[in-house]
């Protein structure tokens, strides 16, 4: 550090952010709205300033300069100067140690106090007030990274869309209380590589792994100040640096990153991160000034026509990026590719993807986001999932998204919930469901894949808990139970909680294996809640964003209870049948239309008597029986399957549509032990709040 130059050259203006080429590190970052921004560095420690340079030049309103001599792991932040003018948009304050937005790697935490922010808080004039004091003793720094990695032969599983099955799951709470793996990796990467994690995913069926947000994160202060913590995430501080309490090796995250990206590739499983691009960490404007706000406020928000003083908030969260702006669209794809090249990241899911979609106020399937991604030559190739709704007018845009992403199908979430729940009139919407919901996605040449079908996601109750509580639980929040969602399309089945009733706890248990089976047997891209296989409970809490603790962390001694029988094999029953037969999860739409043989068609609809529905039947508001016949066939094989579904009060028998086959029983949602059994005869019995998934292998084609 003593050998750091007296002076700045001019660099470059690209590639944003801070980049080492051997010789010397040259800085960039855009601001548009700046008079000029200084370059701050830091001891190793982030303590001590121990010089300041001005970036000498400005391209493009790119700021840059290049410190010859300087190496990786500098030590840096900004100070922007520009002018002072909430009314207008405008917070610069040069008081603010800033963080560049390309920062790769942080040291140090953000240490709550009122220097933080770029006006006074509790002011006269609020947020028109300017607040002189420094802040870079309660700030994190960032650390200029190079770009060495070595992968040695790894390969990217590159699985179909038809043959993934996702698990959503935090880094963090899914091995935080695995006591079978070492202490001081509990919770972290290192972790999710050990081998009996992974033999846990390769037996449930799991393709791919999507993770709740990854990157650096801020601990927002009103949680702080409540002794709770921003636990799953979606509040980013940085989109390119990795959150360091996720690490076994924090001060080398990057290659435990690399490390169990690897080992999960080699076990077939894709992993896909949870992006948060639609807001920051900085709130709405009487929030801190940490890192955008300071450089350019007016260009990396948006902001209220005519009222530039506040944040527009479609995402409830204070703040709405201002994906629009093509500097700002760049951030996020420049973050994208980050993530997909440095770490071989297979796919992201979009939070609230609806934002990025907007083009003033309106979501728009092409708008800018949409299409730099679709026509990038590495982000097109990735697994592409966006949440299709926010908070801003029109907001609930599902089916609407472009080819090319696939989304979160919330009417599979509450069609499978009323259909078990035995609500009238859900025969139609159980169907489309099953189907892959053609209605939304069967258009612009989308596949049923593009319908990612779930039951239950990190935002709600867990599958134990939806079949356990009516209403929510949340009071460990701080909030007086008033958060999280009031309707969540359960039941109690008789008794709020958990309870000693044994009929009440086998009903249950069918319900949820019934929905489960919903969900294996559908057309789409099934998604399983981690912790659901070994009946994972938050007490009630449908919103445990807060809840870094036992409350949301994986309950692994349920395993000892399992002994292979219950709920974990069930799943991993379902995933095995699932993979059996090709029409359990086909790749594209089908319509009844195509023909299997001259009495089959591809799809077909029965009650069960074993007639066809017609349109009295279809709708019968009281029938809540259905029988679903599929068909597929290749050039080796012909295979069909039966759903019987009844989720009535009572057992009922079941008559089987001809023609008739040599079907097997593969999957009885009835039974916690599953064993494949062959029919005898043409009738069954399906019992109460349950769903048998029948299979038949039939003659080939004649060559």
């Amino acid at each position: 550090m003593a050998s750091l130059p007296k002076y700045m050259t001019a660099g470059r203006c690209d590639p944003l952010g801070a980049t080492w080429d051997g010789f010397g590190v040259n800085f960039a970052v855009f601001s548009a709205n700046a008079d000029r921004i200084e370059l701050c560095v830091f001891d190793r420690s982030g303590r001590r300033e121990i010089a300041r340079y001005d970036l000498p030049d400005c391209t493009d309103e790119v700021f840059h300069g290049y410190l010859p001599d300087a190496l990786p792991g500098l030590v840096y932040g900004y100070r922007a100067h520009g002018p002072y003018q909430p009314e207008l948009g405008h917070r610069f304050n040069p008081n603010k140690l800033l963080l560049d937005p390309y920062a790769r790697a942080l040291i140090g935490e953000v240490r709550w106090s009122d220097t933080l922010f770029g006006y006074r808080p509790g002011a006269t004039r609020a947020d028109l007030s300017f607040d002189r004091r420094d802040s870079a003793q309660a700030m994190p720094k960032a650390v200029v990274l190079t770009d060495d990695a070595t992968w040695g032969d790894d390969r990217k599983p590159l699985l179909g869309w038809a043959e993934t099955v996702i698990y959503e799951a935090h880094i963090r709470g899914l091995t935080r209380q695995r006591a079978d793996l070492p202490e001081d990796r509990r919770g972290t990467f290192a972790a999710l590589r050990d081998p009996r994690m992974i033999d846990h995913l390769v037996r449930l069926g799991i393709t791919a792994i999507e993770l709740l947000p990854v990157h650096a994160i801020l601990q927002d202060r009103f949680l702080v100040e409540r002794r709770l913590s921003n636990y799953w995430g979606y509040s980013t501080l940085s989109f390119f640096a990795p959150e360091r309490r996720y690490f076994a090796e924090p001060d080398n995250p990057d290659d435990e990153l690399r490390a169990t990206v690897r080992r999960l590739h080699e076990a077939g499983i894709e992993i896909i991160l949870d992006v948060v691009y639609k807001h920051t960490c900085e709130g709405d404007e009487t929030g801190p000034t940490l890192s955008w706000r300071g450089l350019d406020n007016a260009s990396y928000y948006r902001l209220m026509p005519g009222h530039q003083r506040r944040c527009v908030n479609h995402t409830g969260c204070g703040n709405t990026v201002n994906i629009a702006h093509p500097r700002v669209l760049q951030m996020v794809t420049d973050s994208l590719r980050h993530w997909a090249t440095r770490f071989r990241i297979d796919g992201f899911r979009f939070d609230l993807a609806t934002t990025l979609g907007r083009e003033a106020d309106d979501f728009d399937p092409s708008a800018g986001f949409f299409d730099a991604i679709r026509q990038d030559p590495v982000l097109s190739r990735l697994k592409l999932i966006a949440e299709p709704w926010d908070l801003g007018p029109g907001g609930y845009q599902l089916g609407n998204y472009p080819p090319g992403f696939a989304e979160w199908n919330a009417a599979f979430r509450d069609g499978a919930r009323r259909f078990w729940r035995g609500d009238p009139g859900q025969r139609p919407e159980i169907a489309r469901r099953l189907m892959g919901s053609p209605e939304l996605f069967d258009r612009r040449r989308r596949r049923p894949s593009a319908s990612v079908n779930f039951v239950t996601a990190h935002d709600g109750f867990t599958l134990r808990d939806l079949v356990s509580y009516s209403e929510r639980h949340n009071f460990a929040n701080g909030e007086d139970n008033r958060d999280g969602a009031e309707d969540n399309v359960s039941s109690n089945w008789g008794v709020e909680g958990e309870t000693a009733d044994g009929a009440i706890n086998a009903l249950r248990d069918r319900v949820r294996r019934a929905l489960l089976a919903t969900l294996f047997s559908s057309y789409g891209t099934p998604m399983l809640l981690a912790g659901d296989e070994i009946n994972r409970t938050q007490r009630g809490n449908n919103n445990a964003y807060c809840q870094d603790n036992e409350l949301s962390w994986l309950d692994w001694t349920a395993l000892d209870d399992e002994s292979g029988t219950g709920m974990l094999g069930f799943v991993t029953a379902l995933a095995a049948v699932r993979r059996r037969y090709p029409s359990l999860r086909s790749a594209v739409f089908l319509h009844g239309i195509g023909m299997i043989a001259d009495d089959l068609p591809d799809t077909a609809w029965f009650d069960e008597a074993g007639n066809p529905l017609d349109s009295h039947a279809w709708s019968d508001a009281a029938a809540r029986l259905l029988v679903l016949r599929r068909a597929t066939a290749s050039e080796r094989r012909r295979e069909a399957t039966l759903l019987l579904l009844n989720a009535s009060e009572d057992d009922r028998a079941f008559t089987l549509p001809a023609p008739a086959f040599a079907w097997i029983v593969e999957i009885d949602s009835a039974r916690a032990e599953q064993s494949r059994r062959p029919v005898d005869g043409p009738d069954l019995t399906v019992a109460a709040r349950s769903m048998m998934i029948l299979g038949a292998e039939l003659a080939p084609p004649i060559a």
